[in-house]
C-alpha cells in the first residue's frame, strides 16, 4: 500500500510530473490525429482507384491490341476457374478533345476508353460514378430527357431538353446569318444590273439531273454516338465572389464533342468522329475526372480500323478481370504470366496494386516517416521523465535510507519508481488518446473555426476535390500509440529506480 501512495503523492505534487504528462499527451495526441487523418485520405484514394481499375489488368504494349479477345478470355478463365468473378475487354488510347465554348474551340488532352456496356459493370465501381441515376443503374450511352446530377443546385439544365433549347438557338442565328448574306447579295445584284452584260443562249442539248436531296442531321432530333467525359474534362471548379467553391461547365449532357485519335496500321493516321455528351463522371481522383473519356466499344474498334473485314473479329487493347473477394491477386498474376510467358506473347500483365505502386508506396512512406518523427516527440517526454526521476531520487535519497531501514525490500522501493513511471504514462497517453479522438472527430469543425480565426484556407477542396477532411479511426492503430506511449514512460523511469533500489541505508541516511 504504500508504494501506492507514495507514486500518488509524487505525482500529485511535482508540477515537473505535470510537464512530463503535458509532453505524453501532446505526442499521443498528435499521433492519433496524424494517424486518423493519413488512414482517411488512404482509404479514400483506394476506394477511388480501386473503383476504376479492375483486379488484374491484362493488356497489350501495342496500341493496335491484339486479336481474338474472345479466345483470350476463354484461356484466362481456364486458368482462374472458380476465383474469376468478371472479365470485360477494353480499347484504350490517348486522344484530342475539341470542344466549342462560346463560339470557339477549346483543345483538350484526354485518355479514350471505348468499354462494353453489358460487362464493364462487372469489374469496376464505374457506374456508381455516374451523374444520372439511371445510368448509375443500367450503363447506357443515349442521351437523357433531363435528371442528371439530382440535388446539386449547381448543375446546369443538360440532356435533350438542353440540347433542343442549343440547337433551336444555333438554328436562328444560322438563319439570321443566311439573311445577312442573301440582304449582300440582292444589293451586289442590283448593283450589277446597273451595267448589263450580254446574256447568253440557253443550250437546248444540256439536260439538267435531279438533285436528290441529302439526309442532313437534325441536334433537335437525332444525337452524335455517346461519350461520357470526366467532369473535370469539361468543367473548372473555382470560387465565386462569395467565396463558395463552385463548379463551372464548358460542357454538359447534351453538348457535342470532336473526338481526334489515331487509327491502327503501319503508319498511323488521325481520326476524327462527333460525339455527343450523355453523362459526365465524377470519381474525386483528380487523375481521372480530367482526363477520362468513356465510348462504346463497338464504335471505337470501328473508327480505328480494328475489325477484320474479311473475318469480322476485333481486337481489343486490353482485358480487366474482377476476382472474388479474397482471392490472391499476386498469385492470380504470377499464373496468369506463366500461361501467356512474355517471350510468346507481347502483353503485360499486373495487378491494379502493381499499376499504381509508386502512389501508394509514396503514401505508405509519408505515413512511417510521420509515426517516426511524431514518436520522438514521446522519446523526448521519455528523456524528461528519466531527468525528472534521478532528481527524485537525489532528492528522496534520506527518505529512501528510512524506508530501506525500516524494512523496505529493495523490489518494493523499486516498485515505487517503475509505478510512478507507469502512472505518467497511462495519464498522459490516456488524456491524449481522448483529446486526439476528439480531434479528429470535429476536425473540420475545427479547421472551420481557424480558417475563421487567422483567415487563411486550412483545406482547400479545389485542390482535393473532397468537400471534407476525410478521417478513419484504426482501434489497433491507437491503442498501438497508447501503448507505445507507456512502455517508454516505463522505460525511461528503469534507470532511476534501479539507482534507488541499489541505496544502502546507511549510506542514504548520512546523505546531505
Amino acid at each position: 500500500m504504500y508504494k501506492l501512495l507514495l507514486s500518488w503523492r509524487y505525482l500529485r505534487t511535482r508540477y515537473i510530473a505535470l510537464a512530463s504528462i503535458i509532453s505524453v499527451t501532446l505526442g499521443v495526441a498528435t499521433l492519433v490525429v496524424v494517424n486518423s487523418v493519413m488512414s482517411g485520405f488512404s482509404r479514400e484514394m483506394h476506394q477511388r482507384l480501386h473503383g476504376i481499375l479492375s483486379d488484374v489488368v491484362f493488356e497489350s504494349h501495342d496500341l493496335d491490341g491484339f486479336p481474338d479477345p474472345q479466345w483470350h478470355m476463354d484461356q484466362i478463365r481456364k486458368v482462374l476457374g472458380d476465383k474469376l468473378a468478371g472479365m470485360t475487354p477494353v480499347v484504350h488510347v490517348p486522344a484530342l478533345l475539341r470542344m466549342k465554348v462560346h463560339g470557339q474551340y477549346h483543345t483538350r488532352q484526354i485518355n479514350l476508353i471505348a468499354i462494353d456496356r453489358a460487362t464493364y459493370a462487372q469489374v469496376s465501381d464505374f457506374g456508381q460514378y455516374l451523374l444520372h441515376p439511371k445510368n448509375r443503374e443500367r450503363l447506357d450511352f443515349l442521351l437523357r430527357e433531363d435528371g442528371y446530377a439530382p440535388g446539386r443546385k449547381d448543375f446546369p439544365p443538360s440532356g435533350w431538353r438542353h440540347r433542343r433549347v442549343a440547337a433551336g438557338l444555333e438554328r436562328s442565328l444560322e438563319m439570321e446569318r443566311a439573311a445577312i448574306a442573301a440582304a449582300q447579295a440582292q444589293s451586289a445584284g442590283a448593283a450589277s444590273q446597273a451595267s448589263p452584260s450580254p446574256a447568253m443562249a440557253p443550250d437546248p442539248y444540256m439536260s439538267v439531273a435531279p438533285v436528290q436531296p441529302e439526309s442532313v442531321f437534325d441536334p433537335m432530333k437525332e444525337q452524335h454516338p455517346g461519350i461520357i467525359l470526366g467532369i473535370a474534362v469539361c468543367s473548372v471548379r473555382a470560387r465565386d465572389q462569395q467565396g463558395e467553391v463552385r463548379d463551372y461547365y464548358l460542357g454538359r449532357p447534351g453538348d457535342d464533342v470532336e473526338v481526334i485519335f489515331p487509327n491502327v496500321g503501319n503508319v498511323p493516321k488521325p481520326v476524327n468522329s462527333f460525339f455527343t455528351i450523355v453523362d459526365l463522371y465524377e470519381s474525386k481522383m483528380s487523375e481521372y475526372d480530367s482526363s477520362f473519356a468513356f465510348v462504346p466499344l463497338e464504335k471505337l474498334q470501328d473508327l480505328r480500323g480494328m475489325i477484320e473485314p474479311l473475318t469480322g473479329v476485333a481486337s481489343v487493347t486490353s482485358i480487366q478481370i474482377k476476382l472474388k473477394p479474397g482471392t490472391d491477386l499476386k498469385a492470380v498474376r504470377d499464373s496468369l504470366r506463366a500461361q501467356f510467358p512474355p517471350e510468346k506473347f507481347p502483353y503485360r500483365i499486373e495487378t491494379w496494386r502493381d499499376l499504381q505502386g509508386p502512389l501508394l508506396a509514396a503514401v505508405q512512406l509519408e505515413t512511417t516517416i510521420l509515426n517516426i518523427l511524431l514518436f520522438l516527440i514521446i522519446a523526448v517526454a521519455g528523456f524528461g521523465i528519466l531527468a525528472t526521476f534521478f532528481m527524485i531520487v537525489v532528492e528522496k535519497t534520506r527518505d529512501i535510507g528510512v524506508l530501506k531501514s525500516l524494512g523496505a525490500p529493495s523490489r518494493g522501493v523499486m516498485s515505487i519508481f517503475l509505478g510512478y513511471g507507469i502512472s505518467l504514462g497511462a495519464v498522459g497517453s490516456g488524456v491524449g488518446m481522448v483529446l486526439g479522438l476528439l480531434f479528429v472527430i470535429y476536425i473540420n469543425q475545427i479547421a472551420d473555426l481557424v480558417e475563421w480565426v487567422t483567415g487563411h484556407e486550412v483545406f482547400d477542396p479545389t485542390v482535393y476535390y473532397f468537400q471534407e477532411i476525410p478521417t478513419s479511426i484504426d482501434g489497433l492503430t491507437v491503442v498501438s500509440v497508447v501503448a507505445g506511449a507507456i512502455v517508454i514512460a516505463v522505460l525511461a523511469s528503469v534507470l532511476p529506480a534501479i539507482r534507488a533500489a541499489r541505496l544502502h541505508p546507511v549510506e542514504a541516511l548520512r546523505y546531505e
